[in-house]
C-alpha cells in the first residue's frame, strides 16, 4: 500500500514510500502519489541545468506511465463499462455522478479518460501536462519533442484500424520529425524519433487497413491522396517524404503490384 511519511519538518509534501501496484491501494493514493512527483520534479528543475532536466524528463514519464498503469488495474472494470455511458441519440456520453468525480479526482493528477476505438478505453496523460512542466527547461531539441508530441495527444491518431487525423496533419507531422531528426541530429532523442518518423511516413503513402490511400483491387491512387502528394511535393520538394511520395505515385501510375512497391519503397512501420 502507499503510505506516507513527512521527510523533514519543513517540508510540507508527503513522499510515497511504496510505488508498485497494489489491490491495498485505492485511486486517490495513485493521485497523491503524481501530485508529490509533480512538486518534487518542479522543485528539481528549478535546480538543475537543461541537460539534467533531460534525464528527469525521462525519469518523469517512466513513474507516471508506471502509475497509469497501477490505476488502470484499478480502474479495469469502470475502463470495460467506459463506452456504455454513450449517447447514440446525442452523440456524447452522458455520465453518472461518480464517473465525473472520478474524471475529476484523474485530472488532479494530469490525467483524463480516452476512449480509443473498439470499445477500449485508456487512461491518458493530459496533452500538455509534460510540456507545462518542462517547457524551456530542457534542451532545445527535448522542448521541441516535449511540445509536438503534447499537440500530437490532443486527439486519437488512429481508431478501428483506421486513421483519425486528416491526410494533411500527417503529412505534416511528418515533415516535422524528418526536419527534427536534420535540426538535431546528435540528439538522444534520434533513434525514438526516427522509429515515429518511418511509421507516420508508412501510414502517409501506405494508409491503414481501413484508411488506405490507394484502391486494393487495381492499384489507383485515391485522389485525395494523390493531391496531398502533390502538397507535400510542391512545398517541400527537397525532403525525403516528398521524394517518396513522387516515387510511390509513379510506381502506382505503372501499375506494379502491392508487394513490388512495398520492396522499391523500403519503409517499415515501427509500431
Amino acid at each position: 500500500m502507499i503510505r506516507f511519511q513527512r521527510q523533514k519538518p519543513t517540508e510540507d509534501l508527503l513522499k510515497p514510500i511504496d510505488t508498485a501496484c497494489s489491490s491495498k491501494n485505492k485511486t486517490e493514493d495513485y493521485i497523491t502519489a503524481l501530485q508529490w512527483y509533480k512538486s518534487k520534479t518542479e522543485k528539481e528543475i528549478a535546480q538543475n541545468t537543461p541537460e539534467q532536466n533531460d534525464k528527469l524528463y525521462e525519469d518523469y514519464v517512466k513513474i507516471r506511465d508506471k502509475y497509469t498503469a497501477c490505476l488502470s488495474g484499478t480502474l479495469g472494470n469502470i475502463l470495460d463499462e467506459y463506452i456504455n455511458y454513450y449517447d447514440a441519440e446525442s452523440k456524447g456520453y452522458k455520465f453518472p455522478e461518480n464517473i465525473k468525480k472520478l474524471s475529476a479526482e484523474l485530472k488532479k493528477g494530469g490525467l483524463e479518460f480516452m476512449e480509443i476505438g473498439e470499445g477500449y478505453t485508456e487512461i491518458w496523460s493530459l496533452p500538455d501536462h509534460y510540456f507545462s512542466v518542462f517547457k524551456d527547461k530542457v534542451t532545445p531539441d527535448y522542448n521541441d519533442y516535449i511540445q509536438q508530441l503534447s499537440k500530437e495527444s490532443e486527439g486519437l491518431y488512429s481508431a478501428d484500424a483506421g486513421l483519425v487525423i486528416s491526410w494533411k496533419e500527417l503529412g505534416d507531422r511528418t515533415i516535422f520529425w524528418e526536419n527534427f531528426m536534420k535540426r538535431y541530429p546528435k540528439s538522444h532523442l534520434i533513434s525514438r524519433v526516427k522509429e515515429m518518423y518511418n511509421s507516420y511516413l508508412y501510414d502517409y503513402l501506405f494508409g491503414m487497413d481501413n484508411t488506405p490511400t490507394h484502391e486494393h483491387s487495381d492499384g489507383t491512387l485515391y485522389d485525395e491522396n494523390r493531391q496531398e502528394f502533390n502538397r507535400i511535393i510542391k512545398k517541400y520538394p527537397n525532403s525525403n517524404a516528398a521524394k517518396k511520395a513522387k516515387e510511390l505515385m509513379n510506381l502506382y501510375d505503372a501499375h506494379l503490384s502491392d508487394e513490388e512497391i512495398h520492396k522499391k519503397i523500403d519503409i517499415e512501420r515501427q509500431y
